[in-house]
């Protein structure tokens, strides 16, 4: 997949240029925004990423540029603004998908496979799973209209799994995603959080939603 990422911090540019490079994909940096949308126009690529705060030009209004243009290319708008306004400014600008700085890889390639797959046809500001909803724009989780109340390593662990659902997501994926481990610490921080987190959404005889899968790791699926 060819992606363009514009971006003027090296060292993210770095991270992401490595970590794609790893996974196959192609990556043109650009550290200007004017610039990037100058490329992005000429040359569509499959797949845009674009830092908020890049100079030039804004990357919200690089965003916006690329819609008014006509241009349907894929764009995840990373960000160090959190807040769900930015998050609601972010999408309804244009943007396909956001993150939030600092971030792992296993979790940008989750949402870059998830762009892909629906070739950015909708904000994805809602995962569903059966009766199980997800807003991530509110980071609210509803389980047949019930609230579920998640800490928030409980609901990265839960967006991580329905972003890949329903493929599996590897133990050293979810430690690097929500923990920021890229080691094995030898702990059951994981096993253990996937039990907090069955223990809320499967309450009551709810049909379950997180599948352990041996010697692989762990699927949000119907079974």
């Amino acid at each position: 997949m060819r992606v363009l990422l514009i971006e003027d911090d090296a060292e993210t540019s770095a991270f992401v240029l490595e970590g794609l490079g790893r996974l196959g994909h192609e990556v043109e940096v650009i550290a200007d925004g004017a610039e990037g949308l100058q490329r992005a126009l000429l040359n569509p690529p499959d797949l845009a990423i674009i830092d908020r705060m890049v100079p030039g030009l804004d990357g919200l209004s690089v965003v916006k540029a690329l819609r008014r243009s006509g241009s349907e290319t894929p764009v995840l708008l990373l960000t160090a603004l959190g807040s769900v306004e930015n998050r609601v400014e972010g999408l309804q600008g244009g943007a396909d998908d956001y993150l939030v700085k600092p971030f792992s890889m296993a979790e940008l390639a989750a949402r870059l496979d998830a762009l892909a797959r629906r070739g950015g046809s909708a904000p994805p500001t809602r995962l569903i799973l059966a009766d199980l909803v997800l807003d991530r724009l509110h980071r609210e989780v509803r389980r047949g209209g019930d609230l579920v109340e998640l800490q928030p390593r409980e609901f990265q662990l839960l967006e991580l799994l329905l972003l890949h659902s329903p493929n599996v997501v590897t133990r050293a994926m979810l430690l690097d995603s929500v923990w920021r481990f890229g080691f094995d610490p030898g702990t059951n921080i994981v096993e253990s959080h996937i039990s907090r987190v069955r223990g809320k959404i499967d309450r009551g005889g709810d049909q379950p939603l997180i599948q352990t899968v041996r010697g692989e790791g762990y699927a949000a699926r119907i079974t």
